[in-house]
């Protein structure tokens, strides 16, 4: 989740999922944080730096596990790319009504309220 100056939300318009975090799958020999970096740069144009830890999701029949961080921008320049079709920063409101995925909206929820930070979520 990435916030900028303003407290709006970056968020990335794929062409199967819409509208959501930047993001993706770690590569071999690279770290967690320089994934979440790198995916935002590909994805957004946006250099970043992650500045906390805010939880765990295991999709347990897609055996799969989502870290999320919290990240400010510092540098770069919004553009679209291969994988987005839009890329833009939205305040909380406008987030949860462009979002179609519900689990997309839950996770912004979770992200958003520090009682819940950080989270453990298993998903069936």
């Amino acid at each position: 989740m990435i916030i900028n100056q303003d407290d709006k939300v970056l968020l990335v318009k794929g062409y199967k999922r819409g509208w959501e975090f930047p993001g993706g799958f770690v590569n071999s020999e690279e770290s967690i944080k320089a994934a979440a970096i790198r995916e935002a740069k590909e994805e957004s144009g946006i250099d970043i730096e992650l500045t906390d830890f805010l939880g765990v999701e295991h999709h347990i029949k897609k055996t799969s596990i989502v870290v999320v961080f919290k990240g400010r921008p510092i540098g770069g320049t919004i553009e679209t790319s291969n994988e987005t079709k839009d890329v833009g920063y939205f305040d909380l409101n406008e987030s949860l009504k462009i979002m179609a995925i519900d689990h997309f909206k839950d996770r912004l929820l979770r992200c958003v309220n520090e009682n819940q930070i950080p989270f453990f979520i298993e998903i069936p």
